[in-house]
């Protein structure tokens, strides 16, 4: 088939690989090149740098809305256009450019957490499933009929990245098992529709009144970005990875409960920190971070 692609993350580099693999990708359509490190060098997209890599052109438009983008996309006369995680709303003339329209591959199993931020929306909530949907796209927000979907588990001890992973090599191998088959769509159910809206990095401060269940969701979903953390005397300390601990505290939320790492929580739950970092600092172990730091039993971290 002759193939549009439109993404833009690592999340949608796998897809782009696959598609190059086993079609013709004629273009590739991702978001504009953005300032990134240290001196804020502009600096192409993940999907970007891989279609130049292939030697497949690439446009990044700032909108699709125009007249003439809307025809330049109509002049590849494509068969169909995959997106994933593109960024950019399709308009209606996009959607009914390519002879079978544009399928989209979404995180999540629809309609549950249709949006921006499936991921750790499923994390935090605690689903004890993910997988990817792949669907037709029309003009609403993760509305269209569904063509394939595939679960996979969501653990206590999953992160956002590890998730993220596991679902863009499902959605890579999707996306091939439906262009190569001839699926009939399903409309999708109208009960358990929710949005995940996108992540604030204000969400990532950590609220220790929260129980420690909670909290753990969203250390884990907020792994990599952007990075659960609490303060301490003034300063940050970011923690990737907890655990919830089967006991209980009369102490206050907040409190450092002891050399391992035990913080308590709200309701007098308690929360076993695994992993973390101090500003300037590598990520280490709780009881590694402890021998050298000077966080003192019985005191707080801020609420």
């Amino acid at each position: 088939m002759k193939v549009v692609f439109m993404g833009t993350p690592d999340f949608a580099v796998p897809v782009l690989e696959k598609l190059a693999e086993k079609h013709q990708v004629v273009c590739v359509y991702t978001q504009p090149p953005r300032p990134a490190g240290k001196g804020y060098k502009l600096t192409p997209s993940p999907v970007h740098q891989k279609a130049e890599e292939f030697g497949i052109s690439v446009r990044t438009p700032v909108s699709l809305r125009k007249s003439e983008e809307q025809q330049a996309f109509a002049d590849l006369q494509a068969d169909v256009a995959v997106v994933c995680a593109y960024g950019l709303i399709l308009p209606q003339a996009i959607l009914d450019a390519p002879k079978k329209g544009c399928i989209n591959i979404h995180a999540s199993l629809l309609p549950r957490w249709r949006g921006a931020a499936p991921i750790q929306r499923a994390i935090q909530a605690g689903d004890t499933q993910s997988g990817v949907t792949i669907m037709q796209m029309d003009a609403g927000l993760d509305t269209g009929d569904m063509l394939l979907v595939e679960t996979c588990p969501i653990q206590s001890d999953t992160t956002a990245q590890m998730l993220h992973d596991t679902l863009s090599e499902m959605g890579a191998r999707l996306i091939i098992q439906t262009l190569d088959s001839d699926l009939k769509p399903v409309a999708q159910p109208i009960e358990g529709i929710t949005y995940a809206e996108k992540i604030q990095k204000s969400e990532a401060l950590i609220d220790w009144n929260l129980s420690a269940t909670q909290i753990c969701r969203n250390i884990m979903a907020f792994n990599p970005y952007p990075t659960a953390y609490t303060l301490y005397k003034g300063e940050r300390i970011k923690i990737f990875t907890a655990v919830a601990m089967d006991e209980i505290t009369d102490k206050s939320a907040g409190t450092i409960l002891d050399e391992d790492l035990k913080i308590a929580c709200g309701d007098g739950t308690v929360l076993k920190v695994l992993t973390l970092q101090r500003a300037g600092k590598k990520m280490m172990s709780a009881s590694d971070f402890m021998k050298g730091n000077s966080l003192t039993v019985g005191e707080r971290f801020a609420i």
